[in-house]
């Protein structure tokens, strides 16, 4: 989700049991091979593979695991081969949805995926009916409490950030794809704190969804990140955080 939503979300799912944490290493894993098989095994020169190991490391994935995985990616090691798309569609109110993907079987994944969306009222659609309104940006939110909005604009704009705002409970930086590293480092370096840091397909415009609408679009996304087989769910629908915490909570 956007704005609000997204982050209200991202807080909720901290808080993963035991099981839920293995889909996210699932995912995890499947993010690494695929970057070490696209652009090889070094961390130091691979950016997609540095990120990769980094999300991984911040879920406390076992070092090991996370070598097997850049090692099955290399060739090193026989593993399952990933492909990756994206899916396209329309979710409650109409807003518009991305759904990243990587599976070892794309005719078994996209039944699935349109049963999610049909089922919470939406309807998968055709490759490039949404995916325009969306860009591709550098995203890190940081929690208010550990920050002043102050000093967090001289450190990202310095460091050469597009901008700054202030949404929810968060401030949210947004970087160039090609600038989110140098980004991030200069706020790790200023000992800056995230509530996340990745690189994000963004929408242009958003929808304000309420009442039925928004707690079909809730449930629609969740079932979306629970498939095993995806990896990113990117929508424009905009969420109110206390709405969110009402559907989280019933």
């Amino acid at each position: 989700m956007s704005g609000h939503s997204r982050w209200a979300t991202i807080k909720r799912k901290k808080g993963l049991a035991d099981a839920k944490k293995g889909k996210v290493f699932t995912k995890l894993i499947k993010e690494v091979v695929v970057a070490a098989r696209m652009g090889g095994g070094d961390v130091n020169t691979n950016t997609r593979l540095r990120s990769a190991v980094a999300a991984a490391r911040a879920q406390n994935m076992p070092g090991e695991n996370i070598e097997r995985a850049i090692k099955r990616g290399t060739g090193e090691l026989e593993g399952i081969t990933y492909e990756e798309t994206t899916y396209e569609g329309y979710g409650p109110g109409g807003v518009a949805i991305l759904v990243d993907i990587m599976t070892d079987s794309k005719q078994r994944t996209v039944a699935e995926i349109r049963y999610i969306f049909t089922h919470h009222g939406g309807n998968m659609g055709e490759a490039g009916c949404v995916s325009w309104n969306f860009e591709k940006k550098g995203i890190l939110a940081i929690d208010k409490a550990t920050v002043s909005e102050e000093k967090l604009m001289e450190v990202a704009l310095d460091a050469g950030a597009e901008d700054v705002r202030d949404v929810g409970s968060n401030f949210e930086v947004i970087t160039d794809p090609h600038m989110f590293e140098a980004v991030k480092g200069k706020i790790e370096t200023a000992g800056i704190k995230f509530v996340l840091a990745e690189v994000a397909k963004l929408p242009k415009n958003t929808v304000q969804l309420e009442g039925k609408n928004a707690e079909q679009m809730v449930r629609l996304v969740e079932e979306l990140e629970d498939n095993d087989d995806v990896q990113h769910v990117y929508t424009n629908s905009d969420i109110a955080e206390d709405v969110m915490e009402k559907i989280a909570g019933a």
